[in-house]
């Protein structure tokens, strides 16, 4: 079964280096783009996005690698680069005709908004990020036994060939724990959205893992460059976060402090699949963060 958003057209639409990425847009008014995270695809948006296209055009694309947009083979660090993933966002809303837009993103999707926003300040106009901290400060924040909640970090940054090897081998077992430990509210995840998931998960293992390693490598070089240049955010940006800094012991807040001076700085009791777990408070918060 396919599951789709209805009232939404569902395109292809083009990337940077020939890569296309399959979206959903619909409503009308001024833009947002919705980004996924990890391990799901843009149907994570389907509560959000009806409520927003009340008063938007919302877009909801794929990160290339994965659901149905293109998982080009990662010749190179930078295929995976979130600098190149970001450059597929503005292209795909410049297909649309949006040369400006508001952005919002999830886990692995958010990563890819911090990086639009410090690549592309003219494009940005408002920026949204959810439960993440900038690659750069991920690694800097994992320390001792709490780390291990982000044990899949260390997996996928090890050389190609053994991560994804034995994340095929066990893909529903591996992605699927995922999924269930880390939803507040299991039942966020109905049956038919965990199955899809899953599915688009095990096809994308390769893209996936290429994604993950570039967050060791290539993403955390990018990153120093901006700290060390005292690079900013430059629009409203704001983070809704589960109570990370509590339980690994840093200031969440500070740490965005550092990188976006105009900050709204959100805890949650949602779990990390909130946009699906709490769609009206997320909804709530882009609204609030469209308005600034």
């Amino acid at each position: 079964m396919t599951l789709t958003f209805p009232g939404f057209d569902h395109v292809r639409l083009p990337g940077a280096d020939g890569v296309e990425l399959a979206a959903a847009v619909g409503g009308s008014g001024s833009p947002v783009v919705l980004l996924h995270g990890f391990p799901q695809t843009h149907l994570m948006w389907r509560h959000v996005a009806e409520r927003l296209a009340t008063g938007h055009t919302v877009i909801c694309p794929d990160l290339r690698g994965y659901g149905a947009s293109d998982k080009p083979a990662a010749t190179g660090p930078e295929v995976y680069a979130k600098r190149t993933m970001a450059a597929d966002i503005v292209k795909l809303a410049a297909a649309l005709g949006h040369d400006h837009f508001a952005l919002v993103g999830h886990d692995r999707g958010a990563l890819v908004a911090f990086r639009a926003g410090l690549d592309h300040p003219e494009t940005i106009t408002h920026l949204g990020i959810l439960d993440i901290v900038p690659t750069l400060d991920m690694w800097n924040v994992l320390h001792g036994v709490p780390a291990a909640v982000g044990y899949h970090l260390f997996l996928m940054a090890q050389p190609p060939g053994l991560p994804e090897t034995m994340i095929a081998n066990s893909a529903d077992a591996f992605f699927g724990s995922f999924l269930d430990t880390w939803a507040g509210d299991p039942a966020a995840l109905p049956p038919e959205i965990r199955s899809a998931y899953l599915r688009a998960s095990a096809a994308a293992v390769p893209s996936i893992v290429a994604d993950y390693r570039a967050s060791a490598g290539i993403d955390v070089t990018h990153d120093q460059a901006d700290l060390d240049a005292g690079s900013q955010l430059a629009m409203p940006v704001t983070v809704v976060q589960q109570d990370w800094g509590a339980r690994l012991g840093y200031d969440a807040a500070g740490v965005w402090r550092a990188w976006a001076p105009d900050l709204d700085h959100r805890l949650t009791r949602a779990g990390h699949f909130m946009a699906e777990e709490a769609p009206d408070e997320i909804t709530a918060t882009i609204r609030d963060l469209l308005a600034r």
